[in-house]
């Protein structure tokens, strides 16, 4: 085990950076209660405020009315736009560029698609110039950006710099794309997995509701998960913890899965696997109403809500489809509540969207879990609200980690 003390600067970061997640967290406080709060000295609180107002970061409003005499309290406040965060978000076919102020609120957010098979160094340098060009018509000076956080799909390195391998958004594997996009931005750069940055989204709007351990399942076309303790989003040794869709459910025989294995929750479990199913099974026989409703319809444009929609309706196959899914998905979630004991489970999907869906998949989750595990099971309150603002908001959290000081 190493050991490391701290420096009178790495202390200085620590303390500007806890008042800025208090004040995000709490709102504008006194310079007093802002002392309470970071448990430290009234003149130790004064020296830290005032730097911050002088770089900008904090602004002074107005001061509480207070029955006693003396001098009254003003409050402090973050600045908000002072700074902008941007952010590149990287799915397969399709970016999300997006901007966001200190507090979290978007400026700009666009989607721009992308070709699966071109190479990552155009894609990059596509993605600069168009967010560059947002930058300007914005009107937003280069001097006010802190960062760029890059999200992405698939496995990224531990420290945050590699893609390890995005299963088809980028052309090639182990590929240095922070670096590339710090050469061809200028901006610092932080990067981070898909999954994990909708999570981090999540706790940064969420403000003070991040104590304990939560567990955000994200159910798109496949299943990701991310999982923080204490506050703290965890990685794991090779930053691929919470992998729950690449669990292997069947050992022998499954379906292959993107990932290279077979057999994987998410060939069984995931929207997309209830499609493909569905699709398999679609006849007059296996599937009536289904089948019925897709008559006059060209069977590729099946989705899983059509899928749902019949299997609420009493189609026995759907229903048969759905079940397996719950049940598989079901008994994952279960085994995680044992194994990690979480304080909160954040569904996070369209499909979670679906009534008959989450009445299903609340009721499987009843089911074999002891009264003790008190654990919340709920819908993200931001759902389908976090890709525009997920990537850029990790810029924005990295420069408060930092204290607000940029290299």
């Amino acid at each position: 085990m190493s050991y490391k003390g701290d420096n009178l600067m790495s202390v200085k970061r620590t303390n500007r950076s806890v008042a800025l997640r208090a004040l995000h967290e709490k709102g504008a406080m006194s310079r007093k209660r802002l002392a309470e709060n970071m448990n430290l000295t009234p003149g130790a609180i004064t020296k830290i405020v005032a730097e911050m107002i002088s770089d900008g970061l904090l602004s002074e409003g107005e001061a509480l009315t207070s029955g006693n005499a003396g001098r009254r309290e003003i409050l402090i406040d973050i600045n908000a736009k002072k700074a902008c965060g941007l952010g590149i978000l990287i799915n397969l076919q399709q970016a999300i560029l997006s901007g966001a102020w200190l507090d979290g609120s978007v400026i700009f957010s666009q989607d721009v698609p992308l070709e699966s098979d071109a190479p990552s160094e155009e894609t990059a340098k596509q993605l600069s110039q168009r967010l560059f060009e947002l930058l300007e018509e914005n009107g937003i000076p280069r001097e006010k950006v802190i960062g760029l956080g890059i999200a992405v799909r698939g496995i990224t390195s531990a420290d945050g710099r590699t893609v390890r391998n995005s299963f088809g958004a980028l052309a090639e594997t182990d590929y240095p794309l922070c670096r590339l996009f710090e050469e061809l931005t200028g901006f610092h750069c932080v990067m981070e997995n898909n999954v994990r940055s909708l999570l981090a989204a999540q706790m940064f709007l969420s403000r003070d509701e991040n104590e304990g351990s939560q567990f955000f399942l994200r159910c798109g076309h496949g299943i990701g998960a991310a999982l923080s303790i204490d506050g703290k989003i965890w990685h794991g040794v090779t930053a691929q913890c919470a992998e729950i869709g690449h669990i292997p459910i069947i050992r022998r025989g499954g379906k292959p899965c993107h990932c290279g294995k077979s057999g994987c929750l998410e060939t069984i479990a995931s929207p997309g696997a209830m499609q493909d199913e569905a699709l398999s099974a679609l006849s007059a026989e296996k599937t009536p109403l289904l089948w019925q409703t897709f008559q006059d319809r060209n069977p590729e444009d099946l989705r899983v809500f059509d899928v749902l929609t019949a299997a609420s309706n009493g189609d026995a196959g759907a229903s048969a489809i759905v079940d397996q899914a719950i049940q598989a998905l079901g008994s994952a979630i279960k085994a995680l509540i044992y194994l990690v004991d979480p304080g909160k489970i954040i569904l996070y999907g369209s499909l979670f969207e679906d009534p008959y869906y989450l009445f299903r998949l609340s009721s499987e989750l009843q089911e074999g879990v002891d009264m003790r595990h008190d654990v919340v099971i709920e819908k993200s309150r931001y759902n389908l609200q976090l890709e525009d603002k997920a990537a850029c908001l990790l810029a924005v959290q990295d420069f408060m980690d930092n204290g607000g000081i940029q290299e």
